[in-house]
């Protein structure tokens, strides 16, 4: 009878300790309490070690970056630094003020005017100029990915990385401890061996004794000398060119950039390496003048993480979602979207938005397709129309709101990028690219099949139930 007593006040313990520390969140409390309630004890030894807050990188280095690259100390044009300047007058957001305005406040994210952008369209073409890129380095490569894959595709990177330390470049290099598990040492060491800086993102085991297993670095930056800059949803690995049997093709997008945007992905590379490295890079070369007749498109960089303030991609999803007006067009690999974006969503589609959203049709994860088919039949009924990618595996992030703005990146319509990962997406404002994507999305519904209302409805109850599971543990994700 006693042990019976100790056990229950124990869990109710381990319940009261997870609703005060999580009732901010009340989809990550359910979650929590759900596995408390299958596994009492394992599940509360998996709560202290996953679900610690993350500890915001220390002050003291983040004002000590801050002042390195302001422009007022460097005497460089850093669109992203403190001494933000308003957005300028975009053809399209001047009609909408309030988006406008947050497109503003988000810290460390001004709009950048001289651009040149090209959309690359699957990993053939974002390897290729990848590769070219890093090939007519003269000072440094800036090397930063959530994935890199021990293959031939690695290779072909790891050798060039190496070559281009042996003609005098420096190259830095920052990997994933989670996304990049399977990398083997001797990649590393081969890489380091060479004179690669290379570090690594929380490795696993430091993660988990760190309590921050669940924070991970989902970021794809490549900066070369500070010019040219690439971002958006391709690792490093032959399944982006359809190298997986289970997957096959594999359908993304990328983006390359050359101009003061590039300033952008810099500051934030430089944030991940002092985070990893306990570094501060200070040389003026790191930021250097661009050319005033780079081009003229107009990009804005914003970076999101568990250490921050803001939760900048999901407000400027909400805010963008909010003020369309005629169509909202979205591809992601994953669907779990936070509440508000689920309303925002179905509001949209109520009130004669053209909201269409392409998914995969073959998941590279069960469990969290599951979560996303849970709220699929509730935005189906708003008039949401989604269509599930036929000719191979979905995994680019994108959004497309009327013809006022598009996002690129490296966060997917999911709670865990919207609050547990390091993110990054690139807002493009110009008419140009805004088409090429929509082009790649009408494509890219020819290889689709729409998901009827009528046929979703008559699945089976089994599947129900692995939804509505799925969706409990889905902010967890």
């Amino acid at each position: 009878m006693i042990w019976l007593v100790a056990a229950l006040l124990l869990f109710i313990f381990q319940i009261i300790t997870i609703l005060f520390h999580e009732f901010r969140h009340p989809s990550k409390t359910v979650a929590w309490l759900v596995i408390l309630f299958i596994l009492p004890i394992i599940g509360f030894v998996m709560y202290y070690f996953l679900a610690k807050e993350y500890t915001h990188r220390k002050k003291v280095r983040r004002r000590g970056l801050r002042y390195m690259i302001d422009p007022r100390h460097e005497g460089r044009r850093y669109a992203a630094s403190q001494s933000k300047e308003e957005i300028p007058q975009i053809e399209g957001l001047c009609r909408e003020p309030r988006l406008h305005a947050l497109l503003n406040n988000i810290p460390s994210s001004s709009v950048t005017q001289q651009n040149e952008v090209k959309v690359l369209t699957n990993a053939d073409m974002a390897y290729a100029a990848m590769l070219e890129a890093i090939e007519q380095a003269k000072c440094y490569v800036h090397f930063e990915f959530y994935t890199i894959r021990h293959d031939e595709t690695g290779r072909q990177f790891q050798q060039l990385l190496i070559r281009k330390v042996q003609e005098g470049v420096k190259v830095r290099c920052i990997f994933d401890g989670v996304g990049s598990y399977k990398l083997e040492n001797r990649f590393l060491n081969e890489l380091r061996s060479a004179g690669v800086e290379t570090y690594i993102f929380l490795p696993p085991l430091i993660a988990f004794f760190d309590k921050r297993m669940n924070y991970r670095n989902h970021r794809k930056i490549v900066v070369v000398d500070g010019v040219k800059g690439f971002l958006g949803g391709i690792n490093i690995g032959d399944e982006y060119l359809g190298g997986n049997p289970d997957l096959g093709f594999w359908r993304d997008t990328h983006l390359e950039l050359v101009g003061d945007a590039v300033y952008s992905l810099q500051y934030t590379f430089l944030t991940d390496w002092q985070f990893v490295s306990g570094k501060q890079l200070t040389d003026s070369i790191l930021f250097p003048e661009h050319d005033n007749n780079t081009g003229s498109k107009r990009v804005q960089i914003i970076s999101s993480g568990p250490d921050a303030h803001w939760d900048a991609i999901l407000e400027m999803y909400f805010g963008a979602i909010t003020t369309a007006k005629k169509r909202i067009f979205i591809t992601t690999p994953y669907f779990v979207p936070d509440p508000s974006i689920s309303m925002g969503l179905k509001t949209a589609a109520i009130s004669g938005v053209d909201v269409k959203v392409i998914y995969p049709s073959r998941p590279d994860s069960k469990v969290v397709n599951y979560a996303s088919l849970s709220y699929f039949e509730e935005l189906l009924q708003a008039g949401v129309r989604f269509y599930s990618y036929e000719k191979g595996f979905m995994h680019a992030k994108v959004i497309i709101i009327d013809d006022i703005l598009a996002s690129v990146g490296t966060a997917n319509m999911d709670m865990r990028s919207f609050f547990s990962n390091f993110e990054m997406n690139a807002v493009l404002f110009d008419k140009e690219s805004i088409q090429r994507l929509e082009a790649d999305f009408l494509q890219d519904l020819k290889d689709s099949k729409e998901l009827k209302l009528e046929v979703f409805e008559k699945r089976s109850q089994m599947q129900k139930s692995k939804e509505v599971i799925a969706r409990l543990l889905s902010p967890l994700f």
